[in-house]
């Protein structure tokens, strides 16, 4: 239990600093200093190392590099939980298995509705699809005792399992032009990481070297470069021996030391980079088209009509029971809270629409109102349940 405390601990105080780290990009964007912003983001890093030359924007740089770390971080997570977490059992995957399915499908389909007759707005159905566990967790933390223990586990199982999806959807339905040079070195990268696995290779510094070379070959294929971080996490052994042959987890040690990074400085560098929207720019009439409407339709009704409404359809069959100590009106409370995307949302924006101005700031500007709305009203809900 002190895991997930010490978790959902983390994961609040990180949805604090986030929304402190989005009011300041705002700040920045819409005011003098919004040039000197732009050319923040805009910072020229190259690297050149024989043959290999990479060359992108400081917010390419963490859009496909570091957070390449929080996808291993998530990878990691879903590993743990799997083999001996939450997730390791059927009693305790139903439930949040059930409701992530229905916060993905039915989110999909309210922007499916708004943008069915686009062709290229349809790039951008999984935006609403995504939850930010951060954000949620920190509006739950401010509950305290008033939410059981078992629904923010709950909520921790259903979001791990939502992440896990994104990975999914990301694999299959986001990749450019594919390079079958760089395809074959990644599979020889990822193949020799399941042998160390295998033969239980207990040194990080390895894992490290080749996940950097499975990093930049998957960089370079076409597939999106966060799931090497997927793959390598996949990899990395949950039981190791040290030189003494003492036990250690090596999954969990390196999952401890990223946590804290990826909460207090990928995350909100990420929010950072990605949430600065002009709003300047932004018309009424255009925060009624068709993909910004599809956003916070998807977001802040689909994900509660979907998360709710498969766990109720689960519990009445007898699929499934309520989060112990808890009751529905909490579960639909915590059920408004998934409409919070956020990090993920915007994550999912930047590789459906490459280009961020295309729709003047309105899609990202929607998935932040839709995140605030869903936060707010399930605040007022779990509060009014209590």
């Amino acid at each position: 239990m002190k895991v997930v405390e010490d978790f959902i601990k983390k994961e609040s105080s990180a949805g604090i600093i986030l929304i402190i780290v989005t009011l300041i990009a705002l700040t920045l964007e819409n005011s003098p200093l919004s040039i000197h912003y732009n050319e923040f983001l805009h910072i020229p890093v190259e690297i050149k190392f024989a043959n290999l030359h990479i060359a992108k924007p400081l917010l390419l740089w963490i859009n496909d590099g570091l957070m390449a770390i929080f996808f291993m971080l998530i990878g990691l997570e879903v590993k743990r939980e799997i083999l001996e977490g939450e997730l390791s059992s059927r009693e305790q995957v139903v439930l949040p298995l059930i409701a992530a399915v229905g916060g993905m499908v039915v989110p999909a389909l309210f922007y499916v509705l708004f943008n069915y007759n686009d062709e290229f707005a349809m790039k951008g159905w999984a935006i609403p699809t995504a939850t930010d566990i951060a954000f949620a967790l920190g509006i739950l933390s401010l509950l305290g005792n008033r939410v059981p223990a078992s629904l923010k586990i709950f909520l921790m199982a259903l979001a791990i399992i939502d992440d896990l999806g994104a990975i999914v959807i990301i694999a299959l339905f986001y990749t450019s032009n594919l390079s079958i040079a760089s395809i074959v070195v990644a599979a020889v990268s990822l193949s020799t990481l399941i042998l160390m696995n295998i033969f239980k290779v207990s040194k990080q510094s390895l894992y490290i070297v080749v996940g950097i070379i499975l990093w930049v070959s998957v960089l370079k294929s076409g597939v999106h470069a966060t799931l090497a971080g997927v793959a390598l996490a996949f990899c990395i052994p949950m039981i190791s021996h040290d030189e003494n042959g003492n036990e250690f987890s090596m999954a969990k040690d390196i999952e401890h030391g990223l946590h804290y990074w990826v909460a207090f400085l990928i995350l909100p560098l990420f929010a950072f980079v990605n949430a600065g929207i002009n709003l300047s720019e932004i018309s009424v009439d255009q925060m009624f088209g068709g993909v910004p409407m599809g956003i916070i339709a998807g977001l802040l009704i689909g994900k509660q009509v979907g998360v709710f409404g498969f766990c109720y359809l689960a519990i009445k069959f007898g699929y499934a029971t309520l989060p112990s100590g808890s009751n529905m009106m909490q579960l639909y409370g915590l059920s408004v809270l998934t409409g919070i995307g956020f990090t993920m949302s915007l994550f999912v924006d930047s590789l459906a629409f490459t280009d961020a101005s295309l729709y003047q700031y309105a899609d990202k500007l929607a998935i932040i109102i839709a995140s605030v709305l869903s936060g707010v009203i399930g605040y007022l809900i779990l509060r009014r349940a209590a």
